[in-house]
């Protein structure tokens, strides 16, 4: 286990959950402003990705000014070969399990792994699983999504990625997606693994992320909502604050987190 990897470990262990802020190379106007917000409402660490990001200059320049801003580790969500980038302090090493495309699946971690081990970022093995609509990342990852309706599905693939060595599950809802993983099918997935448990996409305000938290979510990610407020802060702040909510819930209720 790598270094990043132990520092979210050891977060998720030390709070109950953790926030993770997702910056998107593509929206740089406010890179400065959202991390400073972010550092200071008490998110853990940074991602930067987005869907239809292919220019590894892109993510250079994004990796480059959330560190000049934060000391919080920064991981590359990767989209394609183009988002392995110099200067991150580790790599979502992700596949995206549900995608009809080998290439999402194992073909671009085989054409990247060179690159990744010369620009010295750590690896975290990650399955990634799109669920509902989809959005954009479920388009351009010619993906199959999970219905909502079907949790059973997302319990499958979950434990099939465990027993095949990934240490972090992440359910998305989609880029942009207006409606979050339901609570009863995290808390699902949640029961059927050991591993650490992340959820994004639609996750707006409080008491969203107070009942996903609660549900089993042991990192919840955030993007979208920042590019559509003035008040990166405040609403970092309620997100954040209602995931420590949801934690507590979650104890009460002797719902072990993962670590």
């Amino acid at each position: 286990m790598g270094k990043t990897e132990k520092y979210l470990y050891d977060a998720i262990s030390e709070k109950g959950f953790i926030h993770i802020t997702l910056i998107d190379p593509e929206k740089m106007d406010r890179i400065e402003e959202v991390v400073k917000a972010a550092e200071a409402a008490g998110s853990s660490a940074f991602m930067v990705g987005g869907s239809t990001s292919h220019k590894t200059s892109d993510y250079e320049e994004a990796i480059a000014r959330v560190k000049s801003n934060s000391r919080l580790p920064v991981i590359i969500f990767p989209s394609n070969v183009a988002s392995v980038a110099r200067g991150a302090d580790a790599i979502w090493f992700m596949s995206l399990l549900n995608s009809m495309n080998p290439y999402y699946i194992i073909g671009a971690q085989v054409l990247g792994i060179k690159t990744i081990r010369e620009f010295g970022l750590e690896t975290i093995p990650m399955a990634y699983l799109i669920l509902g609509t989809g959005g954009a990342a479920g388009y351009v990852g010619d993906a199959k999504p999970i219905p909502f309706e079907i949790p059973e599905l997302a319990v499958g693939y979950a434990m099939a990625a465990e027993a095949l060595g990934f240490r972090f599950v992440y359910l998305e809802a989609g880029s942009g997606a207006k409606t979050h993983v339901p609570e009863k099918l995290v808390s699902m997935v949640k029961k059927s693994i050991s591993i650490p448990l992340i959820v994004g996409g639609g996750i707006r305000e409080g008491t969203v992320a107070e009942n996903i938290v609660a549900s089993g979510a042991d990192i919840i990610v955030t993007g979208d909502v920042l590019e559509e407020t003035c008040a990166i802060r405040d609403k970092l702040s309620e997100i954040i604050e209602g995931g420590r909510r949801g934690a507590l819930k979650r104890n009460s209720k002797g719902f072990k987190t993962c670590c």
